[in-house]
């Protein structure tokens, strides 16, 4: 990253910026806030998404073509960071999930943080309708947990214990409840989450009011068409409020942090 607006008291490390920031600097700039600050249960639910100009979500089903190497960086740092990754299972299908990977460059501060050496994947279904032979279930490094129902398919119930996956009913239905799933994957210790989307996923999450900070690039690309937004699903009553956190740019690309307020 060559460029720094801060906002709260992040700092340039190179205000001319004349060189890359290492995912050090950027794991300092994006660390989670303290436990006291998260809230009476210290959890805190942050998304990452990536967005066109003109507010599309993805370019014909996958958000890479909106992406960059220095999204990546922060991809990664992001996940580097966190307890467990929630994501849709639309967007494992699309996106070709794989196990997280423990990376060295994180591994101290993981140890110091208490945390295992690669966050953990949990994959929101409510049908179930995932394969599970594929290495997200069959290789992860730290087992993957799947989070529905308790009106879920029992034979794929089935399947994804065969498959070595951790099965997490946060529903009374057929579907998940959101604040439910963030309880109970704070339950389990994973208090600093993380959302990858897809879409649907983001939007029950803001409409059930438990996001509590998102990291948005904006991506300097013109898509049209009729891609998805970043959230979807049915509007909330009351527009959510956030405020800007820290803003850097490079090479066209706005990489904005906003915290709600």
């Amino acid at each position: 990253m060559r460029r720094l607006f801060p906002v709260t008291d992040m700092t340039a490390t190179d205000a001319a910026g004349d060189r890359e920031w290492s995912l050090g600097e950027l794991a300092d700039a994006y660390a989670y806030p303290d436990e006291a600050e998260r809230g009476p249960e210290g959890v805190w639910l942050r998304a990452n998404m990536v967005s066109s100009l003109d507010g599309a979500g993805q370019h014909e089903g996958r958000s890479q073509p909106l992406s960059s190497e220095s999204d990546m960086r922060i991809f990664g740092t992001l996940r580097g960071l966190a307890d467990v990754v929630v994501v849709g299972a639309e967007t494992v299908r699309a996106e070709g999930y794989r196990p997280a990977r423990a990376r060295e460059v994180f591994a101290e501060r993981r140890a110091a943080a208490g945390q295992g050496p690669a966050p953990v994947i949990a994959v929101v279904s409510a049908s179930l309708n995932l394969d599970f032979s594929l290495p997200l279930f069959t290789e992860p490094l730290v087992p993957t947990l799947v989070l529905t129902g308790a009106a879920a398919p029992a034979e794929q119930v089935y399947e994804a214990e065969k498959a070595g996956a951790e099965v997490v009913i946060a529903g009374d239905g057929a579907g998940v409840e959101p604040a439910r799933a963030v309880a109970a994957l704070a339950e389990r210790g994973l208090k600093r989450q993380l959302t990858e989307g897809g879409p649907r996923l983001l939007g029950q999450f803001v409409a059930a009011g438990v996001l509590d900070e998102l990291c948005l690039t904006l991506s300097p690309t013109m898509t049209a068409g009729a891609a998805q937004r970043i959230a979807g699903g049915p509007p909330v009553a009351v527009p959510t409020r956030f405020a800007v956190a820290s803003l850097l740019e490079e090479a066209g690309f706005l990489y904005t942090r906003y915290r709600r307020s």
